[in-house]
């Protein structure tokens, strides 16, 4: 059985997988000449609530209990009727420490107070017949009380029926699926929040089947962290010595998110006991620090360590599959030579009773010449 690979493209807002430090490229439409990939192109319309211009996303300035409805057009230039699905996604942050508006199964954090899902409704799907162009209606509904900060998400659009696009790399079957991601952020001010950092704990487990160790943080304040740069160090409790270690730079989280930071332990063997993790995190004048205490049981060790592809399982000697082994050989050899010896035995008779026969027979022609009388 081949593997299936879903490969999402975000065109032209790459945010999502290609451009980790700019929140969405500067375009307000799709131009046409990458209807190709999506096979639709859309434009925004901005209300007059707009914080910024030429962005190619919406940034709207809203009250409490306010209800807004924003517009998208989108336009069909093929000869053949299309779907697209709409969907709408709360930001977040994935383990790369790239800010995610599409859709994702990264669950919300905690700390969130207002989902962005719950706050802004629209259709599934709009049909476009050839050459026909649409104005996609989205309902904002701000909450009732006030929001400091910024509530994040986006605007999928992606056109159905796109597992067609398949492609064979490397014994995988590639679907690869294009689709438009529109940010939309909401606040009620323009007052911009510092964003903290809170540790919620550190784990084994496993990155693509590899032995893992995850340090689970929240950005708990709904403002955006940018340029923020982890550094870990693993040492066994006691133990001065630095197991395994990581640092990265350059990562973003999503208001009100957390992320899991793998920490690789490098293709070994997990190895039960209390470790400890040293963290750092900073990001400009602002900086955590973490020191935490964690546990491998024996369990998750054999479990992982099982599940591990990388690692070259070192298995103790099957003494009693030996032992089968051996004896099926014995027997085998027992086998061989009790026919050999048969065969030879029987051999040897046949040559005896040869033997007899030619003897007896040569006596009885001497005895029947008897001497003529003269």
């Amino acid at each position: 059985m081949k593997k299936i690979i879903k490969v999402i493209g975000i065109i032209p807002l790459t945010v999502v997988m290609l451009l980790p430090n700019i929140l969405f490229t500067n375009l307000a439409h799709a131009d046409e000449d990458l209807a190709g990939a999506t096979g639709f192109t859309y434009s925004l319309n901005f209300p007059d609530n707009q914080m910024e211009e030429n962005i190619g996303y919406y940034k709207l300035k809203m009250s409490k209990g306010q209800e807004q409805t924003v517009k998208i057009t989108v336009t069909n230039p093929s000869t053949e009727k299309l779907t697209i699905n709409v969907g709408l996604n709360g930001a977040v942050t994935n383990q790369n420490g790239v800010i995610e508006y599409g859709d994702s199964d990264i669950e919300n954090d905690a700390s969130l107070k207002f989902d962005f899902e719950d706050l802004v409704s629209g259709p599934e799907s709009i049909d476009l017949e050839a050459g026909e162009t649409k104005t996609l209606d989205l309902k904002i509904k701000m909450p009732e009380t006030s929001t400091e900060g910024v509530i994040a998400g986006g605007i999928q659009l992606m056109k159905a029926d796109q597992d067609d696009n398949v492609s064979e790399e490397g014994g995988s079957r590639i679907i690869n699926q294009y689709a438009y991601v529109i940010g939309l952020l909401l606040q009620e001010s323009e007052e911009e929040l510092s964003p903290d950092l809170n540790l919620n704990s550190v784990f084994a487990g496993q990155n693509n089947y590899r032995n893992t160790i995850f340090i689970d943080f929240s950005n708990i304040i709904p403002a955006f962290l940018n340029d923020m740069t982890v550094e870990t160090q693993i040492n066994a409790k006691g133990n001065d010595a630095v197991l395994y270690e990581r640092k990265q730079t350059a990562m973003r989280m999503a208001p009100n998110s957390f992320i899991q930071f793998p920490v690789s332990m490098n293709g070994e063997r997990m190895v039960s006991g209390t470790y400890v993790a040293n963290i750092l995190v900073t990001s400009g004048d602002q900086k955590w620090a973490w020191t935490e205490e964690f546990e491998i049981t024996q369990e998750d060790a054999d479990k992982f360590n099982e599940r591990d592809v990388g690692l070259v399982q070192e298995k103790g000697l099957n003494w009693q599959l030996i032992a089968l082994i051996v004896g099926a050989v014995l027997l085998l050899i027992g086998i061989i030579f009790g026919l050999m010896t048969y065969l030879r035995k029987k051999k040897q008779q046949k040559e005896l009773a040869e033997r007899k026969a030619r003897k007896k027979k040569k006596s009885g022609t001497k005895e029947n010449k008897k001497p003529v009388d003269e």
